[in-house]
């Protein structure tokens, strides 16, 4: 392939995972319900001892990779997720403009601290109302000279006129912590102040962020994804329509860490096409990740063609209606399983994506074969993904999901057809228009997410007796189980 980027160690190619009764299991058809992971001896001493840093290419300290969904990854999202150590990869669908101010924004921003939502004294509440629901901290600093001098919280704008000035409400009585405070002394600094968010400043006094009470903490297990200029890393999605090539070319310049060229099916004479006219724009300077496909001559033709690393999937997402609409696609454990057996044995990776509910739908992934496991929907119901948070009738706040290849999103994607073009491309839809995706209590951020899957996922591997992503694939056994066997694993204790 020619790919001139840095590359992992080359291990783990030959994939060791084995079926608990390999003559039976080996011929089915499995998804990830139908599927689970055999114990074995751990002699390592905590979970924390685990490393779960991807095999790809280097910068992330763990696989989860959020999903260029246009209600997915946008700008917070993609900060967020680089800090908490995953990737972010931007939508296709996004104007070259607006990836280009993403990308700057991505690689000015802190790597330890969020990026505060800030206004000057003369803003008023209804300033303050537009923008305090667009981070999970739930706090607007306000500065002077890039210095706080008071603080804004939901508490503040209560019974108050949405034209009062924020100088008038803001608390000036605040808690702000120093940038070179370890994570423990902060933890503890807010706990004993009984504050759960706090503005961090630099040794003059300069806001450079804000941190919420369980952020040092998630500091301390999840180390940021740098790239090498030691900024966060995010990525950049093209499809594989006449400017593909170009528009990568630009991501590039942009300074994206991975270029992914996606389309639904991507066993295709026009995505090989694209990705031979990608890979020549790039000249190898990132690495291209390039799918969906659920099977092993797939996977071969799309490395063939100039891929490094292949997406795997089709049909398995929350938003996706391909499997109905079509009846072509392939249970996700097996698609995994039989496209890492192909990539692997051609020094090549595979990215999982899709079907994501729980923190062992991750293991099973890597379990497979994955080097990194793509997540939507899973994070549409958060405070950093991209649209606007909405209240329903019973005071539920949620926030609206699509399919990139739901009618909504075909829609978006040719406004610049004809009328009657645009009508016919619509027929062609396979996925969900619109969805509420409702903020869970306690998951309403996407370092809650993230930190309950690699809890998840590092606890697996001790259980199957690995302290990195080789062992696992070296030690890890996958045996099947009936649908009640999934049912008995789930949590069954509430009261009914």
């Amino acid at each position: 392939m020619g790919c001139a980027f840095p590359k992992a160690d080359l291990f783990g190619y030959c994939l060791g995972m084995r079926f608990l009764h390999p003559e039976r299991d080996e011929q089915l058809e499995l998804a990830l319900e139908d599927v689970f992971i055999v114990p074995d001896l751990f002699d390592g001493g905590s979970r924390l001892d685990v490393d779960l840093t991807p095999d790809d290419f280097g910068g992330a300290s763990h696989p989860i990779v959020s999903a260029n969904m246009n209600a997915v990854t946008g700008k917070r999202m993609a900060e967020t997720m680089a800090r908490l150590g995953g990737l972010g990869v931007l939508p296709q669908d996004m104007t070259l403009a607006t990836v280009r101010r993403i990308v700057e924004h991505v690689h000015r921003a802190h790597v330890r601290f969020d990026t505060p939502l800030v206004v000057e004294p003369e803003a008023t509440l209804r300033d303050v109302q537009g923008i305090i629901h667009k981070r999970a901290h739930d706090m607007v600093v306000v500065v002077v000279n890039d210095r706080p001098v008071g603080i804004l919280t939901q508490a503040d704008l209560q019974d108050r006129d949405q034209y009062t000035l924020a100088e008038n409400a803001m608390s000036r009585d605040m808690v702000t912590l120093g940038a070179d405070l370890e994570p423990r002394a902060m933890y503890e600094r807010m706990r004993t102040s009984r504050v759960r968010s706090a503005p961090v400043v630099a040794a003059d006094g300069r806001l450079v962020g804000i941190v919420g009470r369980w952020d040092p903490v998630r500091q301390s297990i999840l180390e940021p994804a740098l790239g090498g200029a030691g900024k966060l890393q995010v990525a950049g999605a093209v499809g594989i329509s006449g400017d593909s090539a170009e528009r990568a070319a630009a991501l590039v310049e942009y300074g994206v860490d991975c270029v992914v060229v996606d389309t639904a099916h991507g066993h295709q004479r026009r995505m090989l096409a694209t990705l031979g006219e990608v890979r020549e724009s790039t000249g190898g300077k990132v690495p291209i990740v390039a799918g969906n496909v659920c099977t092993a001559p797939g996977t071969a033709a799309l490395l063939d063609a100039g891929a490094d690393i292949v997406k795997v999937n089709v049909g398995p997402g929350a938003m996706c209606t391909t499997r109905m609409q079509t009846g072509v696609g392939r249970p996700s454990f097996s698609s995994v399983l039989a496209c890492a057996r192909e990539a692997h044995s051609r020094g090549a990776k595979v990215w999982a994506d899709g079907g994501v509910r729980h923190p062992r739908d991750v293991a099973l992934y890597l379990a497979a074969g994955a080097s990194r496991v793509m997540i939507g929907t899973a994070l549409a119901g958060t405070y950093e993904s991209p649209g606007d948070l909405r209240t329903d009738p019973e005071g539920r706040r949620f926030k609206e999901n699509y399919g990139m290849a739901s009618a909504r999103a075909v829609s978006d994607r040719t406004e610049k057809d004809d009328a009657f073009t645009r009508a016919r491309k619509a027929f062609f839809r396979e996925g969900i228009s619109t969805s509420k995706i409702y903020l869970r209590s306690g998951f309403e951020s996407v370092g809650d997410i993230v930190v309950d899957m690699i809890s998840g996922v590092r606890s697996t591997f001790t259980y199957v007796g690995a302290k990195n992503l080789q062992e696992l694939r070296e030690k890890v056994v996958v045996g099947v189980q009936t649908p009640h066997g999934y049912g008995e694993g789930t949590p069954h204790g509430r009261e009914r």
